[in-house]
């Protein structure tokens, strides 16, 4: 196994937290732990030259800039890249909007996300569930990412879609290009590697975004004059008050949906199973907790899974006017950068940090963004998907090892294992 991990080695305490070469070894966490000890809101030079930006790392700081929307603003990106005025308008999606044009496109598109709507797919993401676990543990050997992970959150994208389920392979690895987008694996245009100016209208900055945009007006098209019951239907049909999505808006929002709706979950499941595999009599006892229905403890387990592994390590804002943030004298243009990776693990707001605890409660992290205006659109999708795979995975595994060395995703936006090879033995 390569790589540290939390409550073990942390990494290095002097790392360069801009640099998605960093990642690859894991989370410097070391690093994030000795900037909110000195300072949990400092300047920091970006190594590709570019403008540099205020880190904001403690978690009581990220609540105050993700939710004063009037100062710190979404307008200008999401992430570390600078953005042409161009640029911010051709690739621009409801993340990049601040209230009240956020709120507005978030009411157009949230229907098909709202708990209710994503509970009525309970039965079927369980019975997805059981199909992919069943087909991974014909094998004693695989990647759990590869099999298990990537295989559940991209048939329900298809499901919930309404796309062919044997396009799903080629979605997410066109979703892979986008998100991770620095990685060489998963793109051939990694954008601190090659030039990618041609592509600088198209989101990520990827030619994966082309040939979403081609596909996604094709299955519009299928569907103009017969919409169904699917979220591509419910995203053109036109609202009680007449708005709908224009053509570009739903090109974009489809991209996202494409990258986020199955990136994210699978990281998240891998962080989960390899903390667990490192922790055996935690896995033991969630597994009886499933045996006895006990849903209290697979709840907060899941939330500790989503706090543990803080996917998207962080999201850009920019200042609108001169203000004053942890001590420091923010001026309005300035880039300031919420690192979510190290306020989930802020000793402040959670008592021993580094523990992985399945009773952890409360857990108020900010995987999903926490009571803000952008709280990720997912959220009950991710967690119905993760508590599914653990109530129907653990079950069935009376051993799970490490089988390979484990390999992250060379990213310094998205935390993610992209291979972790197991050996099981199944009950």
């Amino acid at each position: 196994m390569s790589g540290p991990a939390p409550g073990g080695d942390l990494g290095p305490d002097d790392a360069d937290i801009t640099d998605p070469d960093t990642y690859v070894d894991g989370v410097p966490h070391a690093t994030f732990a000795r900037m909110r000890r000195e300072a949990p809101v400092s300047f920091v030079e970006e190594s590709d030259g570019g403008a540099g930006f205020w880190a904001v790392v403690g978690y009581q700081d990220l609540l105050t800039v993700s939710r004063n929307v009037d100062v710190f603003s979404s307008s200008r990106g999401i992430r570390l890249e600078e953005m042409s005025d161009d640029e911010s308008a051709a690739r621009r999606t409801m993340m990049e909007l601040d209230p009240p044009e956020h709120t507005a496109y978030r009411r157009l598109v949230s229907k098909p996300f709202s708990r209710k709507a994503v509970y009525a797919y309970e039965d079927v993401i369980r019975q997805l569930a059981r199909v992919v676990i069943d087909e991974a543990l014909a094998e004693e050997r695989f990647d759990y990412v590869e099999r298990i992970a990537r295989q559940l959150p991209m048939r329900m994208l298809g499901a919930l879609l309404g796309v062919p389920d044997d396009d799903g392979p080629w979605l997410v690895e066109q979703g892979d290009a986008m998100l991770g987008n620095t990685d060489p694996d998963f793109t051939t245009h990694p954008v601190d590697l090659v030039d990618t100016e041609e592509f600088r209208l198209i989101p990520f900055r990827s030619p994966a975004g082309i040939r979403l945009f081609e596909y996604a007006e094709g299955q519009a098209q299928l569907r103009r004059d017969d919409l169904t019951g699917d979220v591509i239907s419910d995203l053109l049909r036109p609202k009680v008050d007449g708005e709908a999505l224009t053509e570009h808006e739903f090109n974009n929002f489809f991209t996202l949906l494409v990258a986020a709706g199955n990136d994210t979950t699978r990281y998240t499941m891998a962080a989960g199973l390899k903390a667990l595999i490192e922790r055996p009599d935690q896995l033991d006892e969630l597994r009886r907790a499933i045996a006895e229905g006990r849903s209290d403890v697979v709840a907060t387990a899941v939330d500790e899974i989503l706090r543990w592994g803080s996917v998207t390590m962080h999201f850009r804002r920019t200042a609108l006017t001169d203000t004053e943030l942890g001590g420091q004298q923010i001026h309005a243009g300035d880039k300031v950068v919420m690192w979510f990776i190290s306020a989930d693990y802020d000793d402040a707001q959670f008592p021993d940090p580094f523990t992985f605890d399945i009773h952890r409660a409360p857990n108020a992290h900010v995987a999903f963004g926490l009571m803000s205006p952008h709280l990720c659109l997912g959220a009950q999708l991710a967690r119905m998907e993760i508590k599914i795979l653990l109530e129907e995975l653990l079950p069935k595994l009376a051993d799970v090892t490490f089988d390979g060395e484990i390999a992250r995703l060379r990213s310094n936006f998205i935390a993610g294992i992209k291979r972790l090879p197991i050996h099981v033995t199944p009950t």
